[in-house]
């Protein structure tokens, strides 16, 4: 059983600084359940497994994950229901989608609802172990020295996940954060949507779709829209 752990954090502590990072598992397979949640394990994480949608859905939004891994084709609840519940009550939760569905169409479909990530079974545990600790690594571990980030009247808060403009902070989601501190670290300059793809998403590809603008847009939409110019042919630049 795992230990309680304190609904609000001093400030001075990361939001999820725990002891172990805690990952749910929403898999219906028992066979794939139990040699993911053993390898999760020795691993080094705290691993909670639900073979229902609906009890998966019930977890998550009731106690704070680093990470869910979400099957889709669920005996209950249909997994892009659970994702897409999940961001609506929990909107900065990271969610893997591990899914014997390889279409496009389908990958496209969990990205633009806010997945951070899209596994296709059958996977290589070293490559699962690798894409897990991506997506439960700190925001701010390359940036330990300072909690804050700032251009002009803009600051990014590493640990809290929140911007600022100069009229309050503001929420965001892991993705949004990240997608805002790339074009942060890259003042003046256009980024691309490749590299954009690379740092935020994990792809070293395209994967047919548009979840930059989409992220950018709400990045936009919460921020002001001048806050992020398109330059034309290139990517995406942050307003000076």
């Amino acid at each position: 059983m795992t230990t309680s752990r304190a609904a609000h954090p001093v400030a001075a502590s990361r939001p999820d600084d725990w002891a172990k990072p805690r990952v749910l598992l929403i898999e219906d397979e028992p066979r794939i359940s139990s040699f993911v949640a053993r390898a999760l394990t020795a691993d080094s994480y705290d691993v909670d497994v639900t073979a229902t949608g609906a009890e998966g859905l019930r977890r998550a939004t009731a106690t704070p994950y680093q990470l869910v891994l979400l099957d889709l084709i669920m005996p209950d609840l249909d997994g892009r229901v659970v994702l897409e519940r999940l961001l609506a009550a929990r909107p900065t939760q990271a969610v893997i989608v591990v899914s014997c569905l390889s279409a496009v169409t389908d990958k496209v479909e969990c990205l633009e609802l806010g997945a951070q990530d899209y596994l296709t079974k059958p996977f290589a545990m070293d490559e699962l172990l690798a894409r897990v600790r991506l997506r439960t690594r700190s925001p701010g571990d390359a940036h330990a020295r300072s909690e804050l980030i700032s251009n002009g009247a803009l600051t990014l808060d590493l640990w809290r996940l929140e911007a600022d403009c100069g009229q309050g902070p503001v929420p965001l989601t892991r993705l949004e954060f990240l997608l805002l501190r790339e074009l942060m670290e890259h003042v003046g300059q256009s980024v691309s949507k490749h590299q954009l793809l690379a740092s935020v998403w994990g792809y070293d590809f395209d994967p047919g779709s548009n979840v930059v603008d989409v992220c950018v847009r709400r990045l936009r939409s919460k921020l002001g829209f001048d806050l992020i110019k398109t330059v034309r042919g290139e990517g995406y630049q942050l307003a000076g």
